[in-house]
């Protein structure tokens, strides 16, 4: 089958597609294409997902608008289902492979899941089907690994015997649906004319711009756009730390440099997390690898970052000093575990690394969590007798939260907090001893 052929069926849906990874991204990929009328099967290694989603039940919690709901809809319709085995992929047209890419404790690409998919998926993908990775690699990853295991594994060569392309995600937890429907997208092909049969595919779900490119320039755009937040994020939190030194208020310093034109300055906070910041600006820093460039912009913000979960730790400390209260065997009640507001996400959650320093400097932590299942359950319970309290997730339910209340349960009034939940004059009106990121303490 020529491309022409395949884009021609993309466009009046009676291409057939494959969803490898119903995660985060793949499974409301996989809905909304089962939603516009495409014939979808999607691929999980975990079984209980998909026992889960072939039940009509989101095995992804948080509060995810719509997802559910959908997901029920494409399932009773009979145009939706999920299996574990590769081998029913047969008869596909066009492969989605939406799998984790992470990076080691020397920030190296680890690509078990991406080799694992390409390597199952290569035997079994007929003549003239299109490939398409939405994961987010490296620069040059398409072209040096992904190719060559798809063309070894499967005997097939590209461009005759199948078409490949990337089209990197651009979603986040809490805005999964809105954020595939709304938000421009980059399809990389490895010709022209894939990346047209891309943009087809994509047209019918995507309502925002579809722009086409090589691959290398699409998965340098996504690597790139994930950088540039870390790296603004670290500048904020830099300068949050400038702040508390210096004796202002960083949340009134952003206000007032946003003012200006052309100034965006993020949201300083207890650290970054999530599958993608933390990792993707060593994604693309990997594109460098061995040629010789110096790196030192991405490094340094990654560092910035990384540091935030230990700057949390010296606040609380510092606070409790002020109660005349050690940290050494303080029972600290440690408000979120999820990297992000309102979600059940906990992948590379700063919450992880400040209660690692906790353990280590002879704490106790309480973790509370209204999101995750091990962590749930009333927050004042939780809490009650804790020596402190260090705010780590801005979920609604906190900021809903009785600060008296609050201040009641605990052995002692202190408030950390690292998302600004609550500013310095509220929770000193509650009667809390108050430390917030780049909130200075006063001479």
């Amino acid at each position: 089958m020529k491309i022409e052929e395949l884009r021609s069926q993309i466009e009046n849906k009676s291409a057939r597609l494959a969803v490898i990874g119903l995660g985060y991204v793949g499974l409301p990929v996989a809905t909304l294409f089962a939603d516009e009328g495409f014939d979808v099967l999607g691929v999980e290694i975990r079984s209980d997902h998909v026992d889960k989603i072939n039940a009509g039940i989101c095995p992804i919690e948080g509060n995810e608008p719509g997802l559910a709901e959908l997901l029920q809809r494409v399932m009773e319709s009979c145009i939706l289902r999920a299996t574990t085995d590769y081998g029913e992929l047969g008869d596909r047209d066009v492969f989605l492979v939406a799998v984790e890419t992470p990076v080691d404790e020397n920030n190296v690409p680890r690509y078990e899941a991406l080799r694992s998919a390409i390597t199952s998926l290569a035997p079994v993908m007929k003549d003239g089907s299109l490939v398409i990775v939405e994961s987010t690699v490296a620069p040059r990853t398409m072209q040096d690994l992904v190719l060559p295991l798809l063309e070894k594994h499967s005997g097939k060569k590209l461009n005759q015997d199948f078409f490949l392309g990337i089209c990197p995600e651009r979603v986040m937890p809490g805005k999964l649906l809105k954020n595939l429907r709304s938000l421009s997208r980059v399809a990389g092909g490895m010709t022209p004319e894939t990346a047209e049969a891309m943009i087809a595919l994509y047209r019918h779900i995507v309502e925002a711009d579809l722009d086409p490119a090589d691959c290398i320039t699409a998965e340098l755009v996504k690597t790139a756009e994930n950088a540039y937040r870390d790296v603004q994020i670290a500048f904020a939190n830099e300068v949050a730390l400038i702040a508390e030194a210096a004796g202002g208020d960083i949340w009134k310093v952003r206000e007032l440099v946003n003012k200006s034109p052309m100034r965006q300055m993020h949201l300083p906070g207890a650290g970054v997390g999530g599958h993608c910041i933390p990792k993707d600006p060593w994604l693309l820093a990997h594109g460098a690898a061995n040629h010789g460039v110096r790196l030192r912009i991405i490094p340094a913000a990654r560092e910035v970052n990384n540091s935030m979960p230990l700057h949390m730790v010296k606040l609380l400390e510092n606070a409790l000093a002020q109660a005349g209260k050690p940290l050494l065997e303080a029972r600290v009640a440690v408000l979120g575990y999820a990297y992000l507001e309102d979600s059940d996400d906990t992948r590379n959650s700063p919450t992880r690394s400040l209660v690692a320093r906790l353990y280590e400097l002879g704490a106790q932590p309480v973790i509370h969590d209204p999101w995750i299942p091990e962590y749930n359950g009333d927050v004042f319970e939780r809490v009650n007798g804790c020596d402190a309290a260090i705010v780590m997730v801005a979920h609604s339910a906190y900021r809903k939260m009785d600060l008296v209340r609050l201040r009641l349960a605990l052995k002692h009034p202190i408030l950390v907090d690292g998302r600004k939940v609550f500013d310095s004059a509220t929770a000193s009106a509650a009667g809390f001893i108050y430390r917030g990121v780049g909130v200075s303490v006063g001479p």
